[in-house]
């Protein structure tokens, strides 16, 4: 039954309404929840600035996923709840921790926005809306010497019965910034360091040339005379 709402729902896109959402995050959540190894996928929404509510894709989490200092660099925002993990690829892998534990059955989601500082000013990145089961989400294809600014709030659902209690202030949003290294920059260094040793080898055996033919080319009474 679940492949038949997912291809639904990948099938129906943007000429939903916006209130759809949730509605698709509960169908797409308990397909997901079929996933492989019983883990479920990550549902979620690209928008874009004209407004369009977008279309709802799935991804696998990177359950496990741990920053190697070889191949990654890690950015932690200042309330230690959000990481960016910055990949020498180019790749930037959120992860995120979860709510509280009282707080988890009103979560409705997470919104993440994004922004990069340019020469002069600062351009707005695609946001992000997804599911209750994400804990982590990948921007690919960074762009390289500009300051990223990525923001992550969580989505809680309003109390609507009269009389209840007011339901707690909304928390602010977790927010890290980063810059990834050019991919270009990492090419000159690799070709600068291995024109340096070539540089260095012939220089070497130059030298070893030279002394070699001033060891035997010399003129015999030249030798008798020094």
């Amino acid at each position: 039954m679940w492949p038949f709402r997912l291809l639904l729902a990948l099938l129906l896109g943007p000429g939903r309404a916006p209130g759809a959402w949730g509605a698709e995050r509960r169908a797409g959540e308990e397909a997901a929840s079929a996933g492989v190894g019983g883990e479920p996928w990550c549902p979620y929404k690209v928008l874009s600035e004209e407004g369009s509510p977008g279309r709802l894709c799935f991804r696998s989490p990177a359950r496990g996923f741990q920053c190697a200092p070889e191949r990654c660099t890690a950015h932690r925002s200042p309330g230690r709840a959000l990481l960016a993990n910055v990949l020498r690829n180019g790749s930037v892998l959120l992860q995120w921790a979860s709510p509280p534990a009282e707080r988890l059955p009103a979560l409705r989601g997470f919104a993440l926005s994004c922004s990069w500082e340019g020469a002069y000013t600062r351009f707005q990145c695609d946001s992000v809306r997804l599911g209750t089961a994400c804990r982590d989400y990948l921007l690919a294809d960074a762009h390289g010497s500009v300051r990223y600014r990525l923001c992550l709030r969580p989505l809680f659902a309003q109390a609507n019965r009269s009389g209840a209690e007011p339901p707690p202030p909304p928390p602010a949003a977790e927010c890290v910034e980063f810059t990834v290294e050019p991919a270009g920059m990492r090419d000159i260094v690799i070709a600068m360091t291995a024109v340096g040793g070539s540089i260095c080898v012939m220089l070497v055996l130059i030298c070893l040339l030279v002394a070699y033919l001033t060891e035997n080319l010399t003129p015999a009474s030249a030798k008798r005379g020094n």
